[in-house]
């Protein structure tokens, strides 16, 4: 959009659209896979970059380029290029920076896929991670080594809702020459945009709150356009982790509401953490908005809102936690998270099951851990629910 920098949702809703001959208010919808490419002079040029034609719907679609360019804009990002699904962009993002022989530093508290694709998947391709306690920025400092090529962030972190310094970090891996690569899933653009914070290439699962209706699957690589470029040819044109167009159709969709959702949500998270940490039944509590959240003073510095998770613990464990999951009525019992709807699940168990427990107790993840991801019901209805579930 032209002229002075509009609010950020405003931005949401228009970013990054562009309209047909029709005139349709919506963006059209387009499926095809192939594209007529002209003369054959113009094929050359097609294919030698010399003319923008679209080619295959691997390489470009224009459906998806609009998802792309909202996000790029919602991001502070020269570029963006969207993914299948959040892994497809977190592996591209990491796979565009590191080879063979290179070193990462990454968090112990990770989202269980992630780190089994550092822990597991790249060991196989000579690329070695030192996980670390990514709540004390400290501590990437201190792991840096002369193979060392990526410092990964995820913060607030799946889910334990420890907070990184992305600020620290950044200036710590600036200046040993390491790109910082940031998992802005659980904070969205609404609170939190780590480019502004010196990060390299900023992910998301567009799953979650970005699409937030539980209806499409898809990520995104946001940052310059160099670095995005890379990701692009690498895991998209390379690997075929290409987003659907029905799904960046879907997304898009979902992005237009992202700010209105992000602000219902966070104002009864709020609310709900402050019941919690006052419930007799709780041994903890994780949420960034608490005074006492060890990170507190950090997200107040670099955040916008607190988001819309809360992870907490029971008294009575592991077992509490099961008897908790299989009362709860309003709240659905259920992985992803950013969601209209509030869903609740047991990390160990679940998301975070292929961590090794010694690795996930280390990470902060308790056996009876429980993260809840609060939708945009009413919130007296979820608390009601949780008061029940909790008796």
């Amino acid at each position: 959009m032209d002229g002075p920098k509009r609010g950020l949702s405003t931005r949401s809703v228009h970013a990054g659209e562009t309209r047909d001959e029709t005139d349709a208010l919506e963006p059209p919808l387009v499926l095809a896979t192939a594209f007529a490419l002209g003369t054959p002079e113009q094929a050359v040029g097609a294919f030698s970059g010399d003319n923008d034609r679209y080619i295959y719907g691997r390489w470009r679609n224009p459906s998806v380029e609009q998802t792309e360019a909202k996000l790029a804009d919602l991001e502070g990002a020269e570029d963006a290029v969207a993914t299948a699904s959040g892994m497809a962009a977190v592996t591209g993002a990491v796979l565009s920076i590191v080879q063979s022989g290179d070193h990462i530093v990454a968090p112990l508290a990770v989202y269980g896929e992630t780190s089994r694709l550092l822990r597991e998947r790249l060991p196989r391709f000579g690329i070695e991670t030192t996980f670390v306690d990514a709540t004390d920025a400290e501590s990437y400092r201190a792991a840096f080594r002369p193979a060392t090529k990526l410092a990964y962030v995820e913060t607030p972190a799946n889910p334990t809702l420890g907070v990184t310094d992305v600020v620290q970090v950044a200036e710590a891996a600036r200046a040993a020459g390491i790109a910082v690569v940031a998992d802005n899933t659980f904070a969205t653009p609404v609170n939190q945009t780590p480019l502004a914070l010196g990060a390299d290439l900023v992910v998301h699962s567009m799953t979650k709150a970005l699409g937030g209706h539980g209806d499409a699957i898809g990520g995104v690589v946001a940052g310059s356009a160099a670095r995005v470029g890379e990701v692009r040819e690498l895991v998209v044109k390379g690997f075929g982790g290409v987003l659907a167009p029905f799904n960046a159709f879907l997304v898009s969709r979902g992005i237009r509401t992202l700010a209105l959702r992000q602000e219902r949500a966070g104002a009864s998270t709020a609310r709900i953490a402050a019941y919690l940490d006052g419930h007799a039944a709780m041994s903890a509590v994780h949420y960034p908005g608490l005074e006492r959240h060890p990170g507190h003073d950090v997200a107040a510095r670099q955040m916008a809102g607190f988001g819309s998770l809360v992870a907490f613990e029971l008294a009575g464990g592991v077992d509490a936690a099961r008897r908790f999951l299989g009362r709860v009525r309003l709240i659905t019992h259920a992985v992803s998270l950013g969601d209209v709807r509030s869903l609740v699940t047991h990390p160990a168990t679940t998301t975070a099951a292929n961590i090794p427990r010694e690795v996930r107790i280390q990470a902060g993840i308790a056996d009876g851990l429980l993260r809840l991801s609060v939708g945009i019901e009413d919130c007296d209805d979820l608390l009601a629910d949780l008061d029940q579930a909790l008796q």
